[in-house]
C-alpha cells in the first residue's frame, strides 16, 4: 500500500513541472489557437515561446 502512494507521488513531482510548462507556453495566444499556417512557422513559434518562457 505505501510503495504505491510513494510511487504517485514521484510520478506528480516528474509530471508537475512539465505540465507547468506547457500551461506557461499555452498562454501565447499563436500557440493556443495554432496561428500559423505552416507547421515550419508553428515550431518556429513554439521555439521562441519556450525560449521566452524558459528566461523568465
Amino acid at each position: 500500500m505505501f510503495g504505491r502512494r510513494g510511487s504517485a507521488k514521484r510520478l506528480h513531482k516528474a509530471r508537475s513541472p512539465i505540465e507547468n510548462f506547457f500551461c506557461k507556453l499555452k498562454q501565447f495566444r499563436a500557440i493556443a489557437t495554432r496561428y500559423d499556417k505552416t507547421a515550419r512557422n508553428f515550431l518556429a513559434a513554439i521555439h521562441l515561446s519556450a525560449a521566452i518562457v524558459w528566461l523568465n
